[in-house]
């Protein structure tokens, strides 16, 4: 058996623009409902929210039958995690809270093997299709895309170093922790965060690097793309239900 692809990174590669969906409830069939929604990428946040590596699994099975490609966000940059995702089967994953170049060292090693990283080999694995891949262990990291997130002050500073860390393959802004980086917790949309952010993303343009982010205003989300960035997470499930319950309920006030 070859193997599997991984269409996010090869899309990437490419320069295509990949607009996705933030999955953050528990259950498989919110994640099969968003799997057919027609986005192109979703996230399956195990940082901020109840999903462990069992959730994330059954997620995988679940949209394996749909055209998008799943990420996963492990809840810290913790080699032991990140290995039991990608034993799982996660070839795309977006590490949280990456603050230096160090750190994305760090994350790069934890997803490739010996001689280069340090990842754990495992033959019998479902990331193996148990044992079916041919060569998996020698060819794993061409299909895996690594994501590093900068969400404070710290990290924008060290922006170009981080970003030219070999096996980086995006790097993703969160601006809710930028926000409380930057002084104004609850305000991601504040217009010097906004800035910070439209300015990073010219920077890895410039780079090369494809740029990433998440947020709820679609105003700032266009100004991204017009910037120049790639991968976009443009809702989250629970704000899209929360969002819905109320305006149908308002109109029958």
């Amino acid at each position: 058996m070859n193997l599997p692809g991984n269409t996010f990174k090869a899309a990437l590669r490419a320069g295509q623009t990949q607009i996705g969906i933030w999955n953050s409830l528990s259950d498989p069939t919110v994640a099969e409902l968003l799997a057919g929604c027609g986005y192109d990428w979703m996230v399956f946040d195990t940082e901020h929210s109840t999903v462990g590596p069992n959730e994330v699994i059954s997620f995988l099975r679940t949209v394996a039958p749909y055209p998008v490609s799943p990420v996963v966000r492990p809840g810290w940059n913790n080699a032991v995690e990140i290995k039991k995702l990608l034993d799982a089967g996660v070839q795309t994953l977006l590490i949280p809270y990456i603050q230096s170049a160090e750190e994305a060292r760090s994350a790069v090693a934890a997803v490739t093997y010996p001689p280069k990283g340090m990842r754990g080999v495992a033959g019998i694995t479902r990331a193996t299709r148990y044992g079916a891949v041919v060569d998996y262990a020698t060819r794993a990291s061409e299909e895996i895309c690594l994501l590093v997130q900068v969400e404070t002050r710290e990290a924008l500073s060290q922006l170009r170093e981080i970003a030219q860390v070999p096996g980086v393959d995006g790097v993703f802004f969160g601006p809710a922790d930028l926000a409380a980086s930057f002084g104004y917790p609850g305000q991601p949309s504040h217009h010097e965060v906004r800035k910070a952010i439209l300015d990073g993303i010219g920077v890895l343009c410039d780079m090369g690097v494809p740029a990433g982010i998440l947020s709820l205003d679609q105003d700032f989300l266009h100004e991204a793309k017009a910037a120049g960035a790639l991968f976009i997470a443009v809702d989250v499930d629970t704000g899209l239900l929360r969002r819905s319950a109320l305006e149908r309920r308002a109109e029958w006030a």
